[in-house]
């Protein structure tokens, strides 16, 4: 979260899907998410505005999405729609439990009758071609398939089972946490809290104190020492390799997803055509993605995602002002623009990103803005995210379920990692479980019947009566760097 002259923006992700996901980490503790959080069910989820000036509202009520797409593409694409839906439907089935919600340890676990329904399903055919299965609507078409880009795969390269995306976004309901983004971390920790849980904020993790094979204590930048049992390691990858004090040796190097600028605009004005989250396509499409992961080309016609959380909380602004979150994916810094790059360009891309905003119907956006925070690769990057990206490594074949860095650590008998870098990957609900398969790694818990719990680790998962489970978050701000205002 960041304040700004009376703003308050969330400097992370702004779409929460599959809230029950977050529910089972306050039910650990005897508490209910929606006993520490209000949350506002978004309708519609998005709007999708295009460039020959279109517009549809992306509802996950089926009834009623069915009919916008009837309204906007005919009867032959509401049915389509209809039958993309069930599909998705089945395809989250087929995946949930075998391969999302899942510790590996090799691939065999994969050999299994879900894998079968999974192929059956055509999961490991091509994302694009299989959305065309149910609707010839290009625009359409994209409304289902632009998720891949969280993932950091092209739709035409992108797996079908990927599509289990857009059934969170689409079917399984968009959500608000009243207060924004951060209520939801900020009520887990006091619910953690409440639950025993002994917190140290703003503490950045040095050193981890190991011997035979074992963290024996964290030691942090306060000087403090830390003795446990176990640790969960959640920063990227770089840091969590930094701190171990290597990597794990991968036949291929890992590749990154695409990043992203981010202007967070306080402004005195609104525009009535913004939903709480606006997708902005461009004309380009096949294009956009070349760009944003082969030739590492600024978007030459963007596709933006836009949200407007004080449609739902006006306190997060001033009286009578407005605060707008503006995504603009861009190339990561090993594919496009270097860190050292975006010092110069950051400014003039902001810039142009304003520019092609006025251009789409919102008439007066710089001029209306008060005051702004803007957040560009190389501020990703200084937060310790490799290759200066929030979206961690990508979701290619080769990065993914038993493929992906595993969340055990080889040659460390007690450390775990979690977030969005290990299994399952990228994203709220994903994130959320591991977090999930990580306490199963320390509790023994039975996570599709993990091979055991860490060597040595604690045999419940609170720890009272011994040293601690450390969740160790390294030396890194928890909010985005200071940038200029106006």
């Amino acid at each position: 979260r960041r304040e700004f002259g009376g703003f308050t923006a969330d400097t992370g992700p702004t779409v929460l899907t599959m809230p029950h996901l977050a529910d089972e980490a306050f039910a650990a503790v005897g508490d209910s998410l929606h006993r520490r959080v209000e949350l506002v069910p978004l309708t519609p989820a998005y709007r999708a505005g295009f460039a020959d000036g279109s517009r549809i509202d992306v509802h996950t009520d089926g009834d009623a999405m069915e009919e916008e797409v009837r309204r906007f593409a005919g009867p032959a694409e509401a049915a389509g729609y209809r039958e993309l839906r069930s599909w998705l439907k089945k395809l989250y089935r087929a995946q949930m439990n075998r391969f999302i919600d899942a510790n590996f340890d090799s691939p065999f676990p994969l050999l299994h009758p879900d894998l079968a329904r999974l192929a059956a399903l055509g999961g490991f055919g091509r994302l694009d071609r299989r959305i065309g299965r149910y609707l010839s609507d290009e625009r359409l078409r994209r409304i289902f398939s632009f998720q891949s880009l969280y993932a950091g795969v092209a739709p035409a390269r992108a797996l079908a089972a990927y599509a289990v995306i857009a059934y969170m976004d689409t079917v399984a309901g968009v959500y608000f946490p009243r207060g924004g983004m951060h209520a939801l971390p900020a009520a887990m920790a006091a619910a953690a809290g409440d639950a025993g849980a002994d917190f140290r904020w703003s503490a950045g993790v040095t050193e981890l104190e190991r011997s035979a094979g074992r963290v024996r204590a964290v030691k942090l930048s306060t000087g403090e020492r830390i003795a446990c049992d176990a640790v969960v390691l959640t920063p990227d990858l770089p840091v969590a390799h930094r701190l171990l004090g290597r990597a794990p040796r991968r036949p291929l190097a890992l590749r990154h997803s695409p990043s992203a600028v981010v202007l967070h605009a306080g402004t005195d004005r609104t525009w009535p055509e913004l939903a709480h989250h606006t997708l902005s396509f461009g004309a380009a499409w096949e294009g956009t993605f070349e760009e944003l992961t082969r030739t590492g080309r600024l978007m030459s016609d963007p596709s933006l995602l836009i949200t407007r959380p004080t449609a739902h909380d006006p306190s997060l602004a001033p009286a009578g002002r407005h605060l707008h979150y503006v995504l603009a994916p861009c190339p990561n810094t090993v594919t496009g623009p270097s860190v050292r790059d975006w010092a110069e360009l950051g400014p003039r891309y902001r810039d142009s990103v304003v520019a092609e905003l006025e251009r789409r119907g919102l008439t007066g956006f710089g001029a209306a803005i008060e005051r702004e925070v803007l957040v560009t690769p190389a501020d990703w990057a200084a937060q310790g995210y490799g290759a200066g990206t929030p979206f961690s490594v990508s979701h290619t074949f080769a990065q993914t379920g038993p493929f992906r860095p595993r969340n055990m650590v080889r040659g460390v008998d007690n450390v775990v990692l979690a977030g969005c870098g290990t299994t399952p990957g990228v994203g709220v609900p994903t994130v959320l479980i591991s977090g999930k398969l990580a306490a199963a790694r320390i509790t023994g818990g039975d996570r599709r019947r993990p091979p055991g719990a860490v060597r040595g680790a604690a045999a419940a998962p609170a720890v009272r009566a011994g040293r601690p489970v450390a969740a160790a978050e390294a030396a890194r701000p928890r909010t985005a760097p200071e940038a200029p205002t106006r």
